[in-house]
C-alpha cells in the first residue's frame, strides 16, 4: 500500500467512527462532567483499552470469523445490550436521587474497568476496525502494514477518548450540568436503553 495515505485515509475513518455519539463517548462525556478531568481520563483509559482489545481481533482476522459465527456473536450481542441496559438503569437512579446521594455513591467505583467492560462489551466495535481497516488494506499488505495501521487506530482511538475528556471537564460545561444532572441522567438513560434493546434486537437478525 502506499504507506502514508493510506495510514491517514485508515486514521481519518476511523476518527469519525470513534467520536461519533455512541455509548462509550456519551458515558465518557457524562463522566467528565459529573466528576471531573482525572477521573474521566481514568475511565477513558480503560475505554480506549478496550478498543484495543477489538482492534487486536480485527486486525489477527479473528473479526472475519467473528461475524460470520452467528451465534457467538448472538451470544456477545446479547450480554453488550444487558450490560447497556445495567447502565441504564443505574443512569435513571442517579437521575432520581439528590445531588449529595448521588455524589457519594459514586466514589468508590473502579472507572478503569467500566471503561474497559463497556467497549469489550460491543461487539459491534470490531465491525468499526473492520471498515476502517479495509479503506487502506488489502489481501496482499504484509503484517507489517496491518501493525502498522493498527496502531494508527489506536493512537486516534485514545486521542478521541482525550479529546472528550478535555471537552467535557471544562469548567463552563461542569457548572451547566450540575444545573441540568438529573434532566442529562435521564436522556442519558434514554439513549443507553435504545443501544441495549438495538443491539439485543441485532442479535436475532440473520
Amino acid at each position: 500500500m502506499n504507506d502514508f495515505v493510506s495510514l491517514v485515509s485508515i486514521g481519518m475513518a476511523f476518527f469519525v467512527v470513534a467520536v461519533s455519539p455512541g455509548p462509550a463517548t456519551i458515558s465518557n462525556a457524562t463522566v467528565a462532567m459529573s466528576h471531573g478531568r482525572k477521573v474521566s481520563f481514568i475511565y477513558g483509559l480503560g475505554l480506549s483499552c478496550g478498543l484495543v482489545f477489538w482492534g487486536g481481533i480485527a486486525a489477527s482476522g479473528m473479526g472475519a470469523v467473528l461475524q460470520s459465527s452467528f451465534y457467538v456473536l448472538m451470544v456477545l450481542k446479547v450480554l453488550g445490550g444487558l450490560y447497556l441496559l445495567w447502565l441504564a438503569f443505574v443512569s435513571a437512579r442517579s437521575a432520581l436521587q439528590p445531588e449529595s446521594e448521588s455524589t457519594t455513591s459514586i466514589q468508590s467505583r473502579n472507572w478503569f474497568f467500566k471503561g474497559l467492560l463497556l467497549n469489550i462489551s460491543n461487539p459491534k466495535s470490531v465491525i468499526a476496525w473492520m471498515a476502517a481497516l479495509s479503506i487502506g488494506l488489502d489481501a496482499n499488505d504484509s503484517i507489517w502494514s496491518v501493525a502498522a495501521a493498527t496502531s494508527v487506530c489506536i493512537v486516534v482511538g485514545f486521542a478521541v477518548n482525550a479529546l472528550y475528556t478535555l471537552l467535557f471537564s471544562m469548567k463552563g460545561v461542569m457548572q451547566g450540568y450540575q444545573r441540568c444532572r438529573r434532566w442529562v441522567s435521564g436522556v442519558v438513560a434514554g439513549l443507553f436503553t435504545l443501544a441495549g434493546v438495538g443491539l439485543i434486537r441485532s442479535a436475532f437478525a440473520r
